[in-house]
């Protein structure tokens, strides 16, 4: 490996730390999720799981089942970048967790060419999905790592 492949993920990783911090900002109890977009090494958009603007911040029913109206951080990241100046056209999204279908479809719409999650879930659609749509996808974990 190259120094400058080092760098990258190097860089990678510490993205996926950063947005491993932003999901403690989650109110979910079941699972807290984080997403930061990057773009030309700016950080352009930030998101986590939770209710929409409005909403009580309470994710779960009783019975600890996730509320439907709850947004993933993908779905969050990419919202907040239409109500800004930027856009996300070539930029990676950093995610704690592999995204789902329905994120995988906003994430292409939204012109994301990359995407660095950490931590693998059930279902593997929505990555299948990304791949199909030519999106750059990495699987990378750095826990125990400095």
């Amino acid at each position: 490996m190259n120094n400058a492949e080092k760098k990258k993920i190097d860089l990678d990783k510490r993205y996926l730390r950063m947005a491993t911090i932003w999901s403690e900002n989650s109110y979910c109890k079941r699972r807290q999720v984080g997403a930061l977009i990057v773009k030309d090494k700016m950080i352009i958009s930030d998101g986590y799981n939770g209710t929409p603007s409005g909403f009580e911040n309470v994710c779960e029913d009783e019975n600890n089942v996730t509320y439907p109206y709850v947004l993933h951080a993908e779905a969050n990241a990419i919202t907040k970048i239409a109500r800004s100046n930027n856009n996300s056209e070539g930029a990676t999204l950093y995610v704690t967790d592999a995204p789902c279908i329905e994120c995988s479809k906003l994430i292409i719409q939204a012109g994301i060419k990359r995407v660095v999650y950490s931590r693998k879930y059930r279902l593997d659609d929505g990555l299948r999905l990304l791949e199909k749509a030519g999106i750059d996808v990495v699987f990378m974990t750095f826990e125990n790592e400095k």
